[in-house]
């Protein structure tokens, strides 16, 4: 939700990769969300989540369903990661689940998304769907894998790898900084 804002303040473009948690849980032996696997860090993790984004000023409200199936949405944007209108869409989709606890699966859900932000969803929802969609985002995933990310949000500079919220700035610091 914020990372443009961080990123004209660094005077960095952003590169969007979308990708699936599911096969990147799969991969270290997990079935689930590691929220829902282990519930004593589960129930701190939605806590302090709700804590960063009160101090943020950023909607919350924890998902009646988690984790819920964004192949749809990560399908758009990654078969869009180029268009200008991808932070928009993000952004539209993780308001749906996690400040109105919509079901992102549903397409109705990201029709809307897609249309909050002005764009024919008939077109995009269709496009998405089609065989070099879904092989582009398999693409994506393998490339995830390859980078050795194991959750979301992960950033990569100059090919170092930074995960959560809070390693936003180090990564763009990183980007900024003469490489050891």
């Amino acid at each position: 939700m914020r990372i443009e804002s961080v990123a004209l303040s660094y005077g960095v473009n952003v590169e969007w990769n979308a990708f699936l948690l599911g096969p990147v849980f799969k991969a270290q032996g997990w079935n689930d969300s590691p929220f829902n696997i282990y519930p004593t860090k589960g129930k701190y993790m939605w806590r302090d989540l709700e804590r960063i984004c009160d101090s943020l000023s950023i909607p919350f409200r924890r998902p009646s369903m988690f984790p819920r199936n964004g192949l749809l949405a990560a399908r758009i944007a990654t078969r869009f990661k180029s268009s200008s209108w991808i932070p928009d869409f993000v952004r539209a989709v993780y308001r749906a689940n996690f400040a109105d606890d919509l079901e992102i699966g549903d397409s109705a859900v990201v029709a809307d998304c897609l249309a909050q932000i002005g764009l024919d969803a008939n077109e995009i929802l269709g496009s998405a769907k089609s065989v070099e969609s879904k092989s582009l985002l398999r693409s994506q995933n393998d490339a995830a894998a390859q980078l050795n990310i194991f959750g979301a949000p992960s950033f990569v500079a100059n090919g170092e790898l930074f995960w959560g919220n809070d390693r936003l700035e180090q990564a763009f610091q990183w980007l900024a900084e003469p490489q050891r």
